[in-house]
């Protein structure tokens, strides 16, 4: 044979090797669009979804919950619990470790869990943990962290102890607030212990960069005890709050997966694709508050006139396009453990009836025609549907009691920050969904101690009363019953006007595998791979 031919055949013989290697050479990424920029990464700090989304894929909490929602062992590998369900015993994994290759150990959750709970840390989630025995009190300065029910068995071995028996505590330990942080690198680097090449975590991923208001990539964990199964290389976040935009590059191809797109997008994107559009039932409510600190907002009847004159049909099925449900009651629909939620009592009125006794009320507050003029400023972070709900129901209280009503937006961090440090306002657009599902997760939103999350200042002795014997009542359907008389007190006094119920809404582009809808809106992304 030539050594011509032979030259040809061995070129041949590299050129299809070659061919044949670029798939696994390639890198697999997966390009996410987050509807706004995380305010942080420190998990003590973090409330919305749109940083839970990052967070949880740097970090990696005792439980977690899988494609489909449910709740399944994370970096505890088992738990036991005593036989009256106030002491649990984890097992961490052999091989979990943080990204720095080091093991994870159950001092590390100690250290993690006292931080949150400790004052000088201000976690506005702090009461998150609150089952665990003196959280309350340390948080409080009322105890020494020392006392905090959470202690080191040994390495591995880490054992909670509850003030009292929580049946949803196991899913309450994936939220954000729970997951540990490595305390040799907060030593090290303080408050920038969360920044690129410092943030050590023990999540499926780690932080590579982080470009504000343009992008933020996380890079797949060697050191991670799973990381055999997970079959990205990378991860990159883009903070769009242009629902518009973040569309167009979904349909140009720039990205794999978008969260919160338009509604009105939604038929549109049905008929080119539908099984790429992903409408999901949560359990979430779309709610505005009232600043129970200011007048005329301060006085029940004005509220609940307010309130009544929403007409929630119309947001939810003109502005929505039936993405979301019309409601009555602050507790969303479908918690096994509660049934149907209490509404408020002009739920099954038609909205002609509301209206009339809308007006009613609302002279008798001495506000509206004949009396004093009625002006209020609608609060919303930055997003299309938020705007038109706000314009529609700017226009309802206009129509009905004449009111001077003006809008204001502001983008998604800098909203919930202006509320959740106390700002004052006069109503102002909020939604909550489920970090467990259990309705003491929505009914807390509405306790005077909650400093964080009332953001209507709301304050009833009666209601306070009852949640905290909610919290001492350990049979379920003595319970479920005080927490329905504490949302029958809410739906009364309307601190909050509940709209309507949330839908999940995704864009996942075909080539986009391991995704499964979920109520929960959990979306690890060590389930997800790319074609």
């Amino acid at each position: 044979m030539s050594f011509m031919k032979l030259n040809f055949r061995a070129a041949l013989l590299l050129g299809s090797l070659m061919i044949g290697a670029s798939p696994a050479l390639a890198e697999a990424v997966l390009h996410r669009g987050n509807s706004g920029e995380p305010q942080t990464l420190d998990q003590s700090q973090t409330s919305i979804d749109i940083e839970a989304f990052i967070v949880k894929d740097l970090y990696e909490g005792l439980t977690i919950y899988d494609a489909n929602g449910k709740i399944v062992p994370g970096t505890a590998e088992s738990w036991k619990v005593s036989d009256d369900g106030t002491v649990y015993t984890f097992k961490l994994r052999d091989n979990a470790n943080w990204s720095d290759g080091t093991p994870v150990t159950a001092e590390d959750f100690v250290f993690s869990m006292r931080r949150v709970e400790d004052p000088k840390t201000a976690a506005g989630y702090a009461n998150i943990l609150y089952p665990i025995k003196n959280a309350e009190a340390v948080n409080k300065s009322k105890a020494k962290i020392e006392e905090l029910g959470v202690k080191a068995i040994d390495a591995k071995t880490l054992e909670i102890t509850l003030e009292r028996p929580t049946p949803f505590f196991i899913e309450l330990l994936s939220h954000q607030t729970a997951l540990p942080i490595n305390k040799a690198s907060f030593e090290k680097n303080g408050a920038d212990f969360v920044k690129p090449g410092k943030l050590v975590g023990n999540g499926a991923f780690k932080l590579l960069e982080h470009v504000p208001n343009d992008h933020l990539t996380v890079a797949k964990n060697e050191h991670y005890w799973d990381a055999a199964n997970v079959k990205l290389d990378k991860v990159i976040f883009y903070p769009l709050e242009d629902q518009a935009a973040a569309v167009r590059r979904y349909e140009a191809g720039e990205l794999d997966l978008v969260y919160n797109f338009s509604s009105d997008q939604i038929e549109r994107m049905r008929a080119a694709n539908a099984k790429q559009v992903h409408v999901t039932p949560a359990m979430a409510t779309y709610y505005y508050p009232f600043d129970t600190r200011t007048e005329p907002f301060n006085d029940v009847r004005v509220r609940r006139a307010l309130s009544m004159a929403v007409d929630r049909d119309f947001l939810a099925k003109d502005i929505y396009n039936g993405t979301k449900l019309p409601v009555y009651s602050l507790v969303p629909a479908g918690m096994e453990n509660y049934g149907e939620p209490s509404k408020a009592d002009f739920a099954d009125k038609s909205q002609l009836d509301r209206e009339d006794e809308a007006l009613k009320l609302m002279k008798e507050a001495g506000y509206g025609e004949g009396g004093k003029p009625l002006s209020i400023e609608i609060r919303y972070n930055t997003n299309p549907n938020h705007e038109r709900v706000a314009t529609a129901v700017a226009d309802m209280w206009k129509k009905t009691f004449g009111a001077k009503v003006t809008l204001m937006n502001l983008d998604i961090s800098s909203h919930y920050a202006y509320l959740q440090e106390g700002g004052k306002f006069n109503v102002a657009r909020a939604g909550w969904t489920a970090d467990y599902a259990d309705p003491e997760n929505f009914l807390n939103l509405n306790v005077s101690s909650n400093k964080t999350f009332n953001y209507g200042h709301y304050s009833n002795p009666e209601f306070d009363a009852l949640m905290k014997k909610s919290y001492e009542e350990r049979n379920p359907a003595e319970r479920a019953k005080i927490l329905h008389q504490a949302e029958a007190l809410i739906m009364r006094d309307q601190p909050i006007a509940p709209l309507m119920n949330d839908a999940n809404l995704w864009l996942v582009a075909d080539k986009v595998k391991g995704w499964g809808d979920n109520a929960n809106n959990e979306h690890l992304s060590k389930y997800l791979s790319v074609e």
